[in-house]
């Protein structure tokens, strides 16, 4: 399922507009971009928690040339999906 297919369900379970639906995906999306670039966390109960992990610096390589290159360190977003979610899905 893309975006659009997305918010065309979302739009037709909740009775609104798909116009509406996907300016709500798009300021939820970007909340949560914010709320995780600040260093916070975001828990939705059933659903997941959203969290930024950190990378470590290391060594890779470079699959073309076989050259050893740095890798350098970061942040990653991550999504542990809840309780109920799991259940879902199983």
């Amino acid at each position: 399922m893309n975006k659009s297919e997305l918010v065309a369900k979302v739009a037709a379970e909740a009775g609104v507009t798909q116009a509406d639906t996907n300016r709500v995906l798009d300021a939820i999306i970007n909340t949560v971009g914010e709320a995780l670039k600040a260093g916070d966390n975001v828990a939705l109960v059933g659903f997941g928690t959203f969290q930024v992990t950190k990378k470590a610096a290391r060594s890779g390589r470079n699959p073309s040339t076989g050259a050893t290159i740095q890798i350098a360190a970061r942040n990653a977003p991550v999504f542990k999906a809840g309780k109920t979610l799991k259940d879902k899905v199983n």
